[in-house]
């Protein structure tokens, strides 16, 4: 695992920029730094060392040096690459999957995207051409951000890197800030600073002679068969992660993995006896706390967890490195506890697996239910009923039975889901924001996918929506950033082009009918888990942010935020401090509308405070 950047164009001092932009990216690449500087080009490198630890060294090179890559990721079949390519003629003079990408790209050219299996970002620049061609992953589990700077391109794994570029300037992007709002994240393609991009996932680019071209090569889109039989649907989940795991714990390192109460990476982690397996939890409630289940299933399958509980204080001392280190702003209060877990891992391993992407690929969410549960309601009274039944509910001003039901099912999908994070709807920021003009409908960004999805089921909508957003803007972004802030290589077996091929097909009915979420993946798990430990409810990353903001020590923390220089520059300083009061006071749980403002405040004014 690796951090990349680089810039094709003419400037002055590009060694020492090169440096720069390279030196702001050690936690990613703590072992070594190395570049490749020519006269249109600078490329720099950090290698944490994964594979062919003593002769992996890049930019690593094809035989007659005319192609020059950088790569940040993990080739899972590069075995099986490297001997197709040796039967074609190519020399090899390293023992890295890094090669494979190299050789690759001079004999199949873009192609290769297509063969690798596997997490990468790479780069690879042609001396002969003057050309530079860049590639994400297939689902966007390694990051990758450009921009143009006048009459230069710049590329890096994280946009800090790209913010030490002398001629760049930069500013808040209000279009992204306002999404942000909304998602709780950044949705790709955009950040949060103006004029810088991410290359989104499945797809590459090329840059030549002051132009961009993009492709896309793959793309995530499920196709439910309700003609499978569900025994044989379930053998395959099975045999896809078995063969997922075994290829990703390929390592010249040690390897571990991450452990909760969820049915995710406890199914991981059932793979990897005699292993080390980490977790975190606080010390609120057992509702806060999976550290006790962790040790338990650990005994049972053979692993031994080291665990850790967070302190209030511990947390809320940690979330400005965070930021800084998610170099966008995100509320996912979980992205703190993965810092810890990341760190406590990275006392003992370089190397661990980790469980996201399950919920994605196999419907892990109670929210995927929701069609299901509001299926006859929607039948049977219009669209212009439900909306005044909902409207007239709402103005009663005492909670019953029923009152939920008839609020979530005045809509179908496609009119109110944004994703597994809704935090603030058009009107809601026009309350709170000064400028109320950037305030819109994040309906309008999401109906593009719902329009390329029109032929799926609502369930599988839903599923694609967080497959193409919320799994890339936040879950991914948060494994990258966390685990590289700790010089941590995380890898995502269930996240992988092969269980992929298995997920998609999957209908519904196998998914998330009345008795669970993820139920053939549960069936497939519980055939290496013990007990009833598959069929856990999910948890997520559960965090006592909504508990902590009701005690007077940590509201007022936020409160002197809500109050701060920064705060009144972007909102309405009156309608935030009641929002954080209310939370308080217990009329109201506000917390994750509370945590979105106030992460924002903490990330700027750690890139644009003074």
């Amino acid at each position: 695992m690796c951090g990349i950047c680089g810039f094709v164009g003419k400037i002055d001092d590009e060694v020492k920029i090169i440096e720069k932009m390279a030196k702001v990216i050690t936690h990613r690449g703590p072992n070594d730094v190395n570049f490749f500087v020519d006269n249109d080009v600078a490329m720099g490198f950090r290698r944490l060392s994964i594979i062919d630890v003593s002769e992996g060294r890049q930019p690593i090179y094809n035989e007659n040096n005319n192609l020059v890559l950088t790569f940040n990721g993990e080739i899972y079949n590069f075995l099986e690459l490297k001997h197709q390519l040796e039967s074609l003629g190519h020399k090899f003079y390293t023992h890295t999957d890094t090669e494979v990408i190299v050789h690759g790209f001079e004999e199949w050219g873009e192609s290769v995207t297509l063969k690798l299996r596997g997490m990468f970002a790479f780069a690879i620049w042609n001396r002969e051409e003057k050309s530079i061609f860049l590639a994400r992953d297939h689902f966007g589990i390694k990051p990758l951000h450009y921009c143009m700077c006048e009459n230069n391109f710049i590329y890096a794994s994280e946009i800090k890197s790209i913010l030490e570029f002398p001629k760049f300037e930069k500013k808040l992007n209000m279009k992204a800030f306002d999404n942000y709002l909304s998602f709780q994240y950044v949705p790709e393609p955009e950040t949060i600073f103006e004029n810088i991009y991410c290359l989104q996932p499945g797809h590459f680019m090329w840059y030549k002679d002051s132009k961009i071209k993009i492709r896309k090569f793959f793309e995530p889109i499920l196709a439910p068969d309700e003609t499978l039989d569900f025994e044989k649907t379930v053998s395959n989940i099975e045999n896809a992660v078995k063969e997922s795991v075994d290829a990703h714990k390929v390592s010249d390192v040690p390897v571990g993995c991450f452990l909760s109460s969820g049915v995710d990476s406890s199914y991981v982690a059932s793979f990897l006896t005699g292993h080390q397996s980490f977790t975190v939890g606080f010390e609120e409630n057992e509702n806060y706390n999976e550290t006790k289940y962790a040790k338990d299933l650990s005994e049972k399958i053979g692993t031994k967890n080291i665990n850790k509980i967070i302190s209030a204080d511990e947390y809320w001392g940690a979330i400005k490195d965070v930021q800084y280190f998610m170099d966008q702003p995100l509320a996912d209060p979980s992205c703190v506890a993965l810092y810890f877990v990341c760190r406590l891992a990275r006392e003992h391993v370089t190397v661990v697996l980790s469980g996201e992407g399950a919920d994605e690929f196999f419907g892990g969410y109670q929210v995927y239910n929701q069609p299901r549960v509001f299926k006859f309601y929607q039948k049977f009274l219009s669209q212009s009923i439900r909306t005044w039944l909902a409207n007239f509910v709402k103005k009663i001003p005492f909670k019953f039975k029923g009152r939920g039901f008839i609020i979530r099912g005045e809509k179908k999908i496609e009119d109110k889901f944004i994703g597994n994070a809704n935090i603030f709807s058009k009107d809601e920021k026009k309350e709170i924001l000064k400028d109320r003009d950037i305030a819109t409908n994040p309906m309008n960004f999401v109906r593009p996918y719902y329009d390329k999805f029109k032929k799926l089921d609502s369930s599988s909508k839903m599923q694609n929506l967080d497959i193409n957003l919320w799994m890339v803007g936040d879950i991914l972004l948060k494994a990258d950033r966390m685990s590289m802030a700790n010089s941590l290589e995380l890898r995502v077996p269930l996240l992988d082009r092969n269980v992929f091929e298995v997920a998609k097909t999957l209908p519904s009915k196998f998914k998330t009918p009345k008795e669970n979420t993820k139920f053939a993946f549960r069936k497939a798990a519980s055939k290496s888990l013990p007990g009833d430990a598959a069929q856990k409810p999910k948890l997520g990353f559960p965090v006592p942010i909504r508990v902590w903001l009701k005690e007077k020590k940590y509201y007022e923390i936020v409160r002197e935020a809500f109050t701060s220089k920064t705060a009144r520059k972007f909102f309405i300083e009156k309608k935030i401090c009641t929002l954080l009061r209310e939370h308080y006071e217990g009329k109201e749980d506000f917390s994750r509308k509370i945590w979105t403002i106030y992460t924002f405040i903490i990330w700027y004014d750690i890139y644009f405070g003074e």
